[in-house]
């Protein structure tokens, strides 16, 4: 009798739960989005011995006051990072790198911030005391409201108790305006040179057998002085060019493998050309006599991080697959970045796998989805056929954002 009441109730139940998966059919596609979610968040792949573990969560170093902090989070940028942790209390003075836009899509990334001090900005004499965190000399300038030419140079020194001035300093050493006049046409340029000859070197100008120079090249150099390069008989024009803005790279020991910061913006600089025009059977011909930079171009100054901190699974995964050490940094700032680490990633477009091979059926062709050291010889297969290696794969990335 108890059997048979258990056995009914059973049925009912079972009845039951049919009916209601289908009164309610989205029920399946969400319990399959939970279990999909579940499944990404804690994956755990192993293939010849190796054991990958994929994880929404990343392990970040951040640094802060000289003391680090290691933190275990699903944050999806920087600032996503920073605004979850309100008592840094952080102020608009203090700078972070990376900037707070970069994705963190990587484990063992390292955050630095950096603190406002007080730097005293000196400018022929007169001082301006500001609170800065910038790390370049003519930002903190440029902060404290100087405007500065891109002949102007900043610089860090020392503060002085002589002086009343304590901690940093920044010395703005000024150039000064002249104008350069090139066949008839004008040029005001600003210069550090001290004599004429010093600026003609410094800004290109070569004379000619034919060209005379006024004042002297020994003539020193002072403000709005007025220079003359003259060539009689001698039809001219002139044009005005940009100069893209240089950037020049800084490595930072403190700052994880391929990350980046911009310490310093960059500005174009520009060219002034003079050409000569002569006249033959009616046909005007036109030859660059001189070109000259009139205003200098400020260098982009990026600092990019070297350090190489891969857990030691990943490593292990990289060398079943025949990797070398050194290429390591470069294969995981790729494989995070396409997949975070996951052998069984799919985007919308059909790509799989830890390098997202498109279409994922060249992959799936030779690997299994669930083998990561597989895939990596196969992706360091298309690495070196299409870029020469990993370093050229990582190179195209940092310049594209995909491979």
């Amino acid at each position: 009798m108890v059997r048979q009441k258990i056995s009914i109730l059973l049925e009912t139940g079972r009845s039951k739960s049919k009916r209601h998966i289908s009164q309610r059919p989205y029920l399946l596609p969400i319990l399959g989005l939970l279990i999909g979610v579940a499944i990404v968040s804690g994956v755990v792949f192993t293939r010849h011995g190796q054991t990958l573990r994929v994880s929404a969560y990343h392990v970040v170093f951040l640094s802060d006051r000289s003391q680090q902090k290691t933190l275990d989070t699903k944050a999806k940028t920087v600032g996503e990072l920073l605004d979850s942790m309100p008592s840094l209390d952080l102020s608009k003075a203090d700078v972070i790198e990376p900037a707070r836009n970069t994705p963190i899509v990587e484990d063992n990334y390292r955050i630095n911030i950096y603190r406002a001090r007080p730097v005293t900005v000196i400018d022929h004499g007169h001082k301006i005391v500001t609170l800065t965190a910038e790390r370049s000399a003519r930002v903190v300038a440029q902060n404290a409201g100087l405007k500065l030419f891109p002949e102007d140079v900043a610089s860090f020194v020392s503060g002085d108790i002589r002086t009343n001035t304590i901690g940093e300093e920044v010395e703005v050493d000024r150039s000064v305006p002249v104008v350069l006049n090139l066949y008839g046409e004008p040029i005001v340029v600003h210069t550090t040179a001290k004599t004429v000859n010093d600026l003609l070197v410094q800004r290109g100008v070569i004379l000619a057998k034919k060209d005379t120079l006024k004042p002297a090249a020994t003539t020193r150099i002072k403000p709005m002085l007025q220079i003359f390069v003259i060539r009689n008989g001698t039809r001219v024009v002139t044009e005005s060019q940009s100069i893209p803005a240089p950037t020049q790279y800084v490595t930072d020991p403190s700052l994880s493998f391929g990350a980046t910061a911009i310490r310093q913006k960059g500005t174009p600089g520009k060219r002034s050309v003079t050409y000569q025009i002569t006249t033959v059977r009616g046909i005007s011909h036109r030859k660059i006599i001189q070109s000259v930079v009139v205003v200098d171009p400020v260098p982009q100054i990026v600092a990019r991080g070297n350090v190489v901190d891969v857990g030691s699974n990943k490593q292990a995964i990289m060398a079943a697959a025949g990797i070398s050490s050194g290429d390591y940094g470069y294969v995981n700032y790729v494989i995070s970045r396409e997949s975070n680490w996951n052998p069984a990633a799919v985007n919308g477009g059909g790509c799989l796998g830890l390098g997202q091979a498109c279409p994922g059926s060249k992959l799936t062709a030779v690997c299994s989805l669930s083998d990561p050291v597989c895939e990596l010889k196969y992706f360091t297969g298309y690495a070196n056929g299409r870029y020469g290696g990993w370093g050229g794969a990582y190179n195209f990335w940092t310049s594209h954002g995909y491979w």
